[in-house]
């Protein structure tokens, strides 16, 4: 049977999410640093390197990993799928976990890599400033994460173009950051959230945790919505389990979306 364990879809999901925040997160303190050197400031240019970081490492992931666990390396995309029965409910602990854990591991490769300093100027935690009221920093990352689940949605259906997931998911990534960056830093993933926070509070920087359940909450919400909309807006009478068994043949294979 060619499926792959449990352990080694739990592990796809942790080192997904770890390059992912390494190479996403890690930008942020890498351009800092990069800027402090050079006496510059931090200007749209470098959000837009930061963006394409995030997504390219994005794509990346979604064709290395995608055959094996599907990439998940965001608990709103897990919860999305759980919540409209196309992901188990009692992997969802698991999945969340290894997400969760790799973020960790990601975290603290970057300060491997770039050393202390890269905590000192903040590790890429994602955080709103005492201008930003958490109801606005709540529609923020709510609009970027829906925007980013309901993309994957549409991306995996059984009618969407084969072949071009990691690519168009990469992209609406790179589209979601740039304007909701500003606001929040654009997380919209609760592992993205978490995995830096735990680790610069390890590494004695200030952690605004009180933010924490703005972000979380916001996401895996937005993440279960965004799923619930895309179902509602495309699928047909053939996405019905009930109309599927009636009208399809003896061998024909189940819509995997």
């Amino acid at each position: 049977m060619d499926e792959n364990t449990r352990w080694q879809k739990l592990g796809a999901e942790f080192l997904g999410t770890a390059f992912l925040v390494f190479v996403g997160v890690g930008s942020v303190p890498a351009l800092l640093i990069v800027n402090e050197a050079n006496g510059s400031t931090f200007s749209g240019s470098d959000l837009g390197i930061i963006s394409l970081a995030f997504a390219t490492i994005v794509i990346v992931t979604v064709y290395v990993f995608g055959y094996i666990s599907g990439n998940h390396i965001n608990p709103a995309v897990t919860f999305g799928l759980a919540a409209t029965g196309k992901f188990p409910w009692a992997e969802v602990p698991a999945y969340v976990a290894a997400q969760v854990a790799g973020a960790v591991a990601g975290a603290f490769a970057i300060v491997g890599v770039l050393g202390t300093k890269a905590s000192d100027i903040g590790l890429g935690v994602a955080s709103y400033g005492d201008t930003i009221p958490w109801y606005q920093a709540f529609f923020a990352e709510f609009v970027g994460t829906f925007l980013l689940v309901f993309a994957v949605f549409g991306v995996i259906y059984r009618k969407a173009a084969p072949g071009w997931a990691g690519l168009a998911i990469g992209m609406v990534v790179f589209a979601a950051i740039i304007p909701v960056a500003p606001t929040t830093g654009a997380s919209i993933n609760p592992a993205r959230t978490t995995g830096p926070m735990i680790v610069q509070q390890i590494m004695g920087g200030s952690v605004s945790w009180e933010q924490w359940p703005v972000y979380v909450i916001a996401e895996l919400v937005a993440g279960v919505a965004a799923a619930l909309a895309f179902g509602f807006i495309a699928h047909t009478a053939q996405d019905d389990p009930r109309t599927s068994a009636a009208t399809a043949p003896a061998a024909a294979v189940p819509a995997e979306v």
